[in-house]
């Protein structure tokens, strides 16, 4: 677990800072963090959301500073952490409270099921965007248009992710730096559409 990680164009040998755009822009995930904290004024929703993101901020920090396996998974699972809460909190705030309790199982066997097929594991994250989006247009709830946002944003952002070995000859940093910035911004459209009480 503490073999070294070479994954991005940005990564040429170990060190802390051997990856400086990619630490540097992970600062995205703490400005969404501090955005959506104010912005939930208290409500426990938001403030779980927060932390989350908070924590998303730590683990891919981390993971890009020291490189290592062990960090990278912990990076990995702190994003699984967040869509699979995201999609407990989804389903109660906008469906039924009771389908909270099929949302986690239902999003993390899509995600194995895209993972096993070659999806990965941003795959399932992306057609759930879409997917909240097309369930809110249909109630006609004035919502969806933050999940059509976020999914497009966040269909960029996965395109720039899978580039960045791609262009390694013609960018030498990569475009993974983007992808972070991009899934602040992510973070926070899902975020704040999840506190809604607060601009409705």
């Amino acid at each position: 677990m503490t073999d070294y990680v070479d994954g991005y164009c940005e990564r040429v040998a170990p060190g802390l800072w051997g990856e400086p755009l990619n630490s540097l822009s992970n600062l995205a995930f703490l400005v969404a963090a501090v955005l959506v904290w104010r912005l939930a004024k208290g409500d426990r929703t938001g403030r779980l959301l927060a932390g989350l993101i908070g924590l998303v901020f730590v683990a891919s920090s981390v993971f890009h500073l020291l490189a290592t396996r062990w960090a990278a998974v912990a990076d990995s699972g702190a994003i699984l952490v967040f869509v699979l809460v995201y999609a407990v909190v989804f389903a109660r705030e906008y469906w039924s409270p009771r389908w909270g309790w099929v949302a986690a199982p239902g999003f993390l066997a899509l995600t194995v099921v895209t993972a096993l097929l070659g999806g990965g594991l941003y795959l399932t994250p992306l057609i759930g965007l879409f997917a909240f989006a097309a369930l809110l247009a249909l109630k006609r709830d004035a919502a969806w248009t933050h999940f059509a946002v976020a999914g497009a944003v966040f269909a960029l952002s996965l395109s720039l992710r899978t580039l960045d070995r791609d262009v390694c000859d013609y960018v030498p940093a990569g475009t993974h730096f983007l992808w972070h910035l991009l899934n602040g911004v992510v973070l926070y459209l899902v975020s704040r559409a999840a506190i809604r009480p607060q601009w409705t």
